[in-house]
């Protein structure tokens, strides 16, 4: 029972850190009221959170493998206790430094429940499982939009105490529905370090993930303040329209892992930063409320879809070091939310405009995108095409649907039929009639169970004569063990049978 409870438990958890971890850039009007604090130290306060919550990532990640989830989960929030309370009594600016430090452990529990989740799921439920997990991002939307609304009624002081009880009964609650039983791996973090740090693939999901995650983490920042100071919107207007850019991303995140789970990921990250690229130039030239609230949501939309396609991939490319992983690309996009609000507030103030910045996340989005289309064409060929082209026996490649896409010489040698006969069409078109359906349904189960089969096999030749063949089939299959294509390696043994 405790096993199927770890989904939204660890989901509420998520939520509850990340209502805590941007409680300071939430009430930020109203603790300016208080406090005298410029623009350029707003920036800084309000990203400083999102420093630590970034880097305790990779530790919190690698832990939550190595201990379990009840653990860290309640390890972490008893931290939260004292940061927030001290934020609670915040009298200078120096308050807000040192307690927005602490807050960003709320970020960091991210990283414990996407290490620890998918031990409880098989391979195809994964980018779905990991997508709703990543709904916990609404925690940022319901204090944006809630901590407002109670501040205007009870002071920011009274509001911030308010998430004392929240932890409490969370801490309460993990502890005793938290599953003390879940599958630890012991493996070193310098030994995880080095398994992975020279992939280049995981550098590719960092720099994916500082985009989607990071824009998500950035706009949420530095959204309720840029809206007051370039729209003239009060406090609770601007709180609701960043509100409505958070749960935008945070309930389409689940939309794309659960397309990763179905359709080939790389082109839809190549969709995801096409529109990431489109969505942020209109920002980039002062556009009216109406046009920057379109931008903002099509950054929001493909944001939350890549987020959740990117978190799909990292727990089936690193299996055995997904603590790891995850903290490192989950960091990463918790830096690219600290960059962009400094980056914005210089080119302010050195400029007097957005817009240089705004152009910035169109461009790297456009980067980005060229990146991803190189990675999916340089891995596309998984056979060396000099020898399928020089072995004596006959060779067919399909992919994972049956249709062919390329054949050896040998294989227009021994059949008859010469590649642009057969591309794109089914193996079957070489089928003599001499084996049954029967067989036909047992090569296909002994091949996937076992991802190989051997055996004789009759064939026709495009003249209509018979080809007795010793077949083997092999699945060929990527680093995160899915089929890709299927590969036919055939000797004629037609003397032999005769």
């Amino acid at each position: 029972m405790k096993k199927k409870l770890q989904l939204p438990l660890q989901t509420s958890n998520f939520v509850v850190g990340f209502m805590i971890w941007v409680i300071i850039s939430s009430l930020m009007p109203y603790i300016s009221e208080d406090i005298p604090i410029d623009s350029t130290q707003q920036a800084w306060v309000t990203a400083i959170p999102v420093i630590l919550g970034s880097i305790l990532r990779i530790p919190l990640g690698t832990l939550a493998n190595r201990f379990g989830a009840r653990i860290i989960f309640i390890f972490s929030f008893i931290i939260l206790l004292f940061p927030v309370f001290y934020l609670s009594m915040a009298t200078t600016v120096t308050d807000l430094v040192i307690g927005g430090i602490f807050v960003g452990v709320g970020g960091a529990v991210f990283s414990i429940g996407v290490t620890s989740l998918p031990k409880y799921y098989p391979k195809d439920r994964q980018g779905l499982v990991n997508g709703i997990y990543g709904m916990g991002n609404a925690g940022t939307a319901i204090t944006t939009f809630a901590s407002p609304v109670v501040a205007e009624q009870i002071g920011w002081q009274s509001t911030i105490q308010l998430y004392l009880i929240l932890l409490g009964i969370f801490i309460v609650a993990t502890f005793f529905l938290g599953d003390k039983d879940e599958q630890k791996v012991k493996t070193s973090m310098s030994s995880q370090i080095k398994a992975i740090y020279r992939d280049e693939k995981l550098w590719l999901f960092s720099l994916l993930y500082f985009i989607t995650f990071g824009s998500f983490v950035a706009f949420t920042v530095f959204l309720p303040s840029f809206l007051v100071n370039n729209f003239g919107l009060d406090n609770v207007d601007a709180g609701m329209r960043t509100a409505g850019f958070i749960v935008l991303a945070t309930f389409l995140r689940p939309v794309g892992g659960l397309l990763a789970d179905r359709l080939p990921a790389t082109y839809l990250l190549m969709a995801v930063f096409f529109i990431i690229t489109i969505g942020a130039l209109p920002l980039a030239f002062e556009p009216s409320l109406l046009l920057f609230t379109i931008g903002c949501l099509a950054i929001a939309a493909s944001g939350g879809i890549g987020s959740g396609i990117i978190f799909k991939l990292v727990p089936s490319y690193f299996a055995q070091q997904v603590g790891m992983a995850n903290g490192v690309v989950s960091m990463m996009g918790g830096l690219g939310g600290f960059f962009p609000p400094i980056m914005l507030t210089s080119i302010y103030t050195i400029t007097g405009s957005y817009s240089v910045g705004f152009m910035a996340l169109s461009q790297v989005g456009l980067a980005s995108l060229i990146l991803i289309i190189w990675f999916h064409f340089h891995g596309k060929l998984h056979l060396s095409k000099e020898v399928i082209d020089s072995t004596p026996l006959g060779v067919m490649i399909t992919n994972k649907k049956g249709r062919i896409i390329t054949v050896n010489p040998a294989f227009t040698e021994l059949t008859g039929y010469d590649k642009e006969d057969v591309l794109g069409k089914n193996p079957n078109i070489l089928q003599s009639g001499k084996q049954s359906d029967d067989f036909y349904a047992n090569l296909w189960q002994h091949l996937h169970e076992k991802g190989e089969w051997q055996g004789e096999i009759w064939n026709r030749r495009k003249d209509g004569s018979l080809i007795a063949e010793w077949l083997t089939i092999h699945s060929i299959r990527d680093e995160t063990g899915e089929v890709i294509q299927y590969a036919g390696i055939f000797s004629d043994i037609t003397d032999q049978k005769e």
